[in-house]
């Protein structure tokens, strides 16, 4: 298993826009739990569009014990002892595919607008650039996703592709998905938005 890099600056304490301070930190062994329960608070309807059932006891296991940094980088924020957003940076197995990473970001509703999603966007582009990753992506779904998409704009991801009707809700219906793409060559770009 490769060791996160720049591991010794975490965990690290963020302010939110109204005050609150957040550890940002690895996902650990010991935070079965809280993820558990973070996931149990984010509403049906959202994660419907998230690429595994995050409330299988048996995905949240796999997650916390099988913790790989050359595969997945997990962070979570932390208020009050409880998880209020996991954000997650993956990586292909196949060698082609390597230099790509694709962030995954989901915050408690309760925490939104309040800048912590920007800021672990952030903390992952950090880290997938340490890791000399060329490429940063997020796949976002166009009619539900909408802040998520701003956030992801705000630290300079641009809509690279929307492939029309790809995504089918709850109800049916299609949406469109669309993917977001960031260069990492430039280390400083993403926090000067």
């Amino acid at each position: 298993m490769a060791p996160l890099p720049n591991a010794d600056a975490y965990p690290k304490v963020s302010r939110l826009r109204d005050g609150t301070a957040v550890e940002i930190r690895p996902l650990q062994d010991g935070d079965k739990i809280r993820l558990a329960h973070f996931f149990e608070r984010i509403p049906e309807s959202e994660r419907y569009y998230l690429k595994e059932n995050v409330t299988s006891p048996e995905v949240i296991a796999h997650w916390t014990n099988n913790i790989d940094f050359d595969r997945v980088v997990p962070l979570v924020a932390i208020s009050n002892d409880q998880i209020v957003a996991d954000a997650t940076l993956h990586r292909s197995r196949a060698p082609a595919r390597r230099h790509v990473g694709e962030l995954r970001v989901v915050v408690d509703p309760e925490f939104r607008e309040l800048g912590l999603g920007r800021r672990l966007i952030r903390e992952l582009l950090d880290i997938a650039s340490e890791m000399g990753l060329n490429k940063a992506t997020f796949e976002l779904v166009a009619q539900r996703e909408t802040a998520a998409i701003m956030a992801a704009e705000s630290v300079g991801f641009q809509v690279v592709a929307t492939l029309k009707g790809r995504i089918r809700d709850m109800w049916g219906n299609y949406q469109d998905l669309v993917m977001m793409e960031l260069p990492l060559q430039e280390h400083e770009s993403w926090w000067r938005f």
